[in-house]
């Protein structure tokens, strides 16, 4: 994790497959509330809440009810999803001085510097989806369990871990 001057948290990285092995929030994340949801080369959303960990996990659980079509892309995309990076930031950051550290004017940056795939509102031309990924109007593939998914991310992160060791 960054932190600026003031030792305040400044941003955290974890891909999805650990960031649905969490549930609760830590306490140093808690003033988070900026997010971005990208792969090593796409943003394809950013959003601001006052916690923006559990703004994501609902993002994720609306998925299943295609509330959130960030949340129904995750779903569509497992396993690859699994390796998004879910990115939390805080807008109190060094880096959002220029807009006088506001949250909606950070967001409303984040969303001009990236040009997400699925915010619409302040970005006049959104990414495409990459090939490589399924619209979020396909058949989910994920499995329609929590307990089951998170199944599945451990198994990940034991494989990775694994092949890690391997390369030792």
């Amino acid at each position: 994790m960054d932190s600026n001057s003031h030792s305040r948290p400044c941003r955290v990285t974890v891909p999805v497959k650990q960031f649905i092995l969490l549930d609760q929030c830590p306490s140093s994340w808690k003033e988070l509330d900026l997010y971005t949801i990208r792969d090593e080369s796409s943003v394809f959303y950013v959003g601001q809440s006052d916690q923006a960990f559990y703004r994501v996990w609902e993002h994720i659980k609306n998925g299943y009810k295609a509330r959130s079509e960030v949340g129904l892309f995750i779903l569509c995309n497992w396993p690859k999803s699994m390796n998004f990076q879910i990115e939390l930031l805080s807008s109190r950051s060094n880096e959002f001085d220029q807009v006088e550290n506001n949250l909606l004017k950070a967001e409303e940056l984040l969303i001009k510097r990236n040009r997400p795939c699925f915010n619409i509102i302040q970005n006049s031309n959104p990414s495409p989806i990459p090939k490589l990924y399924l619209p979020p109007s396909s058949t989910i593939r994920s499995p329609r369990s929590l307990t089951r998914m998170r199944y599945q991310a451990e198994q990940a992160l034991l494989n990775d871990e694994r092949k890690k060791w391997m390369e030792e």
